[in-house]
């Protein structure tokens, strides 16, 4: 009988190429072709972005946080450099609190429209997409859930976050190494952005969707809404950049600057109709 030898692994199932520097790009194709196929299934189209920092917490959580530092404070002694840390951080937790309710209610409201729209085709509403992390990106999943709506996390691989928020289906749970991947889906779906309060990485999204909006490599402009004029007229000066002529006047239209729950889904819903064709009503 003559032997046969077993068949040598296919390189596709093997774990070590496919981890390794040479398959880097598989990898990175992987990322933009596997979340495509999963909106395909759950016949989702055009998203709601909502984006905004990890750490802003609940008035409730906040409030105890910093009720907890300062009772641990009250010896009477000067505070540890690491103690005036944890203090700061939990004033500034409590500042920022109110976004997570503002987020929330923000999602819940568009979720409640989108889906009581008539689609074409069978394709899901408007959809509300997060990050898929703590903070506001809780707090759009949290406000989709509550208005009986599905929601996505575009979650990403970081050493000091764990995991998807539980409010996603866990059909709509993605996990991403690679950033400009991610940022490619947050951005190829969206046809509404709002960014509320955030850091580096909220800032950083901001920035690149207002640079491709600029410069016309989106051609659906989305309706774009900065969610809280106390954080972002200091934040960021947009008159300074028109007076040094880094931006036109007119850039500064392709947002708007917005305080209120109400006005903010107002203004989605009315710009969502006028440069989209969805049904009215």
């Amino acid at each position: 009988m003559m032997k046969t030898e077993p068949w040598p692994l296919k390189a596709y199932n093997n774990a070590d190429f496919l981890n390794s520097d040479e398959a880097r790009s598989i990898r990175v194709l992987c990322e933009f072709t596997e979340p495509g196929k999963r909106f395909k299934e759950e016949k989702i189209r055009d998203t709601i972005v909502l984006f905004g920092s990890a750490r802003t917490r609940t008035v409730e959580q906040a409030k105890a946080e910093l009720a907890a530092v300062e009772k641990a404070l009250q010896a009477g002694t000067p505070p540890t450099p690491g103690q005036a840390e944890m203090l700061r951080q939990a004033r500034a937790n409590l500042l920022a609190a109110p976004y997570f309710k503002a987020a929330a209610d923000l999602a819940e409201n568009l979720t409640t429209w989108s889906m009581s729209l008539d689609c074409e085709d069978g394709v899901c509403p408007y959809t509300i997409c997060s990050g898929g992390g703590p903070g506001i990106m809780e707090a759009a999943n949290l406000g989709a859930q509550r208005a009986g709506g599905k929601s996505i996390g575009l979650g990403i691989s970081l050493p000091f976050e764990q995991g998807v928020n539980e409010h996603v289906p866990e059909s709509l749970k993605f996990e991403f190494h690679y950033f400009f991947v991610r940022k490619f889906w947050f951005v190829s779906m969206a046809k509404a952005l709002v960014a509320f309060p955030g850091g580096f990485g909220t800032l950083d999204e901001l920035f690149e969707t207002l640079t491709l909006v600029q410069t016309r490599k989106i051609e659906d402009k989305p309706v774009m809404v900065l969610y809280g004029s106390e954080f972002w007229n200091r934040v960021i000066n947009f008159d300074e950049l028109i007076k040094w002529g880094t931006i036109s006047p007119e850039d500064v239209e392709l947002f708007k600057i917005i305080d209120n729950v109400d006005e903010a889904a107002d203004y989605i819903k009315s710009g969502l109709k006028e440069r989209f064709r969805i049904a009215r009503t």
